[in-house]
């Protein structure tokens, strides 16, 4: 008998991650900013058979890419996208690093520059807990966005409604929403009671 080649071993996605890759079509181009270890990229070339590349700048994770052979480049995410073509990619995802940006309409626009489509995540200011913090002098501190005021690393907070009405300027036409609480998806009130949010848009 012939030897049977095994599968990839299947590792599980964090449940937005999980998302975004059913947003993805099969055997499609995809360009993941701010990639981190690489699992998505891993996840998407393993299962669904995707051409893609990351974009990353720590050094440790970058490593971490090489090693689960995934295609990314090094580089600051604020120097822009100008190594890529308009419309070289189908998909292009910024997974919760939006809030971390310093341009962050430039980011968008390139975003949609680069893709058909574009996946955003991150994490949403309008949580309840959020304002009852404020309400009581001090800034929120959750499992989403666990750092004090002094060591953040997120300087553009925002909520759903924010997001939405930024898109609407930029005529990025949004086409699918999901919004998560600690992994669970939310479909109840979400602009209240999801810590982290998820956008799938098309370009101009």
């Amino acid at each position: 008998m012939n030897p049977v080649t095994p599968r990839p071993a299947i590792h599980a996605l964090r449940p937005d991650l999980a998302r975004i890759a059913s947003w993805i079509e099969p055997g499609s181009r995809v360009l993941d900013l701010g990639c981190g270890d690489g699992a998505l990229l891993a996840h998407l070339r393993d299962q669904r058979q995707v051409r893609g590349a990351g974009v990353e700048l720590d050094d440790t994770c970058v490593i971490a890419c090489v090693k689960r052979g995934v295609e990314v480049i090094q580089q600051n995410l604020e120097d822009g996208l100008a190594l890529f073509d308009d419309k070289q990619f189908d998909t292009v995802v910024l997974s919760q690093t939006l809030q971390s940006m310093h341009r962050t309409e430039h980011i968008l626009r390139e975003m949609a520059r680069v893709a058909r489509h574009g996946v955003v995540s991150f994490p949403n200011f309008g949580y309840w807990p959020h304002g009852w913090a404020i309400l009581r002098g001090r800034m929120p501190v959750t499992g989403q966005m666990p750092y004090q005021w002094y060591n953040t690393p997120n300087i553009h907070l925002c909520t759903l409604r924010d997001f939405e009405q930024l898109a609407d300027e930029l005529g990025l036409r949004i086409l699918e929403r999901a919004t998560f609480n600690e992994g669970r998806e939310i479909k109840t009130f979400p602009s209240w009671r999801s810590t982290l949010a998820v956008y799938r848009f098309a370009s101009p």
